[in-house]
């Protein structure tokens, strides 16, 4: 049975890696689990809850001495000598920015799992650290940018006047920008995204932004991380951030890419332009910075008045969520790496995640890893089939129909005996309406709602019920179908919208 080592942090570092509820699912794996004395007192979580889970509260040495430490960011040189060779060190090790710190660990002989180099394949979802600590630090830089902008954010009408809404930028609509944009729109702002990939904006929509297209055709990412834009796309984005920097009262920016400086978004022009007492949040201050003028870790204030907030503990300024959050993606990556759950872990390098994680092994850097194909190519354009032509109606083809259709309901309400005219009136109205009503609703509720309105149906059973003892055969067949197909809308409209409410249920709810 291996021990598991769950270290304190550096000063300044909030969150730890393991939570006292993951230290009790990481013991039903086999492991023996070792937490530092106070290792999770800065996230609420007090050494009294980890004995309750079965761990051992241990010293700082005896911590660092177990076969595999865990912990959030990377060792430091003087924690790096507290592993014995052919220990495992699991952390955030960002190894294609620091490959000294690779160097030193493999001349330790130590084993290190990166956890920010999960490869973006669905099977990995679970294990994605960045995703989780993106989709945190996302609304803290919403919540910070509040905090420093001191006015409402949602639009308000009062005795004393009117209050307008505020104006967010969000550059990026990944996993970080995403979270802005709900927490944003949640709180009533205007929002307003870019993004590199026009496939996004039916996202934006649907949590409340306004996705702002560039237009400009993009090379899709072969590997689920972002990937440098073209020159075209650079000339174009910037104009957009030029006159939006003039005219938004806050910009989130959440631009990165692995393994490179972040890319500059905003120049000084663009936050001169801004109006005093905007804020700007730049979450990639810590790799340079999409932002001219943020200081990674600083509030910086500019001359014309602009909040530029360069925080790179968003994430850890939740610590308690995103420790729960951190050891959960921590034990879904020990479970692929104890397939036996016998407390020892085994490392299979035909295995794309596992392969990708490791970046140091047996004295030997092993970072980068081959590269995974995540997403396939798109074709060449000469090798695609022209796309079928929509032919739209012209408007005096549909000038044409409409007047038909009025003369046809004119000539049925005018000679048609009573009371089927106004039967008839009461359908056309219904589908008219029916099809405006519906047309405004977004593609994503039609489901949901079409599942609840279709017990609407059950007027139209109990109006063929009464029909179907008429002295009259046809009118009876007609009524027992009208009570059948009714039927199939009603219990199946319940169904839909049971199994959708089951899939928000949890436990036993479920």
């Amino acid at each position: 049975m291996a021990r598991i080592g769950i270290v304190a942090e550096q000063p300044g570092e909030s969150r730890v890696a393991v939570s006292p509820l993951t230290a009790l699912k990481i013991r039903g794996l086999g492991y023996d689990v070792l937490i530092e004395a106070d290792a999770g007192a800065r996230s609420s979580f007090p050494d009294a809850a980890y004995l309750e889970s079965g761990a051992t509260v241990a010293s700082r040495g005896e911590a660092w001495a177990a076969d595999i430490v865990l912990k959030v960011n990377a060792p430091t040189d003087e924690e790096i000598a507290l592993l014995h060779p052919g220990a495992t060190v699991i952390a955030l090790l960002s190894p294609a920015l620091r490959p000294e710190l690779l160097e030193r660990l493999a001349g330790q002989g130590i084993t290190a799992l990166a956890l920010d180099a999960v490869p973006r394949i669905s099977r990995a979802q679970s294990m994605d650290v960045l995703s989780s600590m993106a989709n945190i630090a996302g609304y803290r830089a919403v919540v910070e940018a509040a905090h420093e902008f001191g006015r409402f954010f949602t639009g308000q009408v009062t005795a004393a006047g009117k209050v307008p809404p505020a104006k967010v930028l969000v550059a990026g609509a990944g996993v970080a920008g995403l979270a802005a944009i709900g927490a944003a729109s949640s709180l009533g702002a205007i929002v307003r995204a870019t993004d590199p990939r026009p496939e996004v904006a039916d996202q934006v929509a649907s949590i409340g932004g306004i996705y702002l297209p560039v237009d400009v055709a993009v090379e899709a990412s072969a590997d689920g991380y972002a990937k440098a834009t073209s020159e075209a796309y650079d000339r174009r984005a910037a104009e957009i951030y030029s006159g939006q920097a003039i005219e938004v009262d806050i910009v989130i920016t959440t631009a990165l890419i692995p393994g490179r400086a972040a890319p500059r978004l905003l120049t000084a022009a663009d936050v001169a332009s801004m109006k005093p007492g905007s804020v700007i949040v730049d979450m990639a201050a810590g790799q340079g910075g999409n932002v001219d003028g943020s200081v990674a870790g600083e509030r910086v204030v500019t001359a014309n008045g602009v909040v530029i907030l360069g925080y790179t503990d968003l994430a850890g300024r939740l610590p308690q969520q995103a420790s729960q959050l951190y050891g959960t993606n921590l034990l879904n990556l020990l479970t692929l790496l104890t397939p036996e759950k016998d407390g020892v872990l085994t490392l299979d390098e035909d295995d794309i995640v596992q392969r990708a994680v490791t970046v140091t092994r047996g004295g030997a850097v092993t970072w980068p890893p081959p590269p995974v194909q995540v997403s396939a190519p798109a074709a060449p354009a000469a090798a695609l089939e022209p796309a079928p032509v929509k032919r739209k109606m012209s408007s005096r083809a549909k000038t044409g129909l409409i007047s038909l259709g009025i003369a046809v309901l004119f000539l049925i309400c005018a000679f048609a005996p009573a009371p089927l005219p106004q039967h008839f009136l009461v359908l056309t109205l219904s589908v008219v309406i029916g099809f405006y009503v519906i047309g405004k609703v977004a593609h994503a509720l039609h489901t949901p709602l079409m599942s609840v309105t279709n017990a609407i149906s059950g007027i139209i059973i109990v109006g063929a019920m009464v029909q179907i003892t008429a002295d009259n055969l046809l009118v009876q067949i007609l009524a027992a179908i009208a009570v059948l197909l009714a039927s199939i809308n009603v219990f199946g409209g319940f169904a839909v919208t049971s199994r959708m409410l089951a899939m928000f249920s949890k436990g036993a709810d479920k």
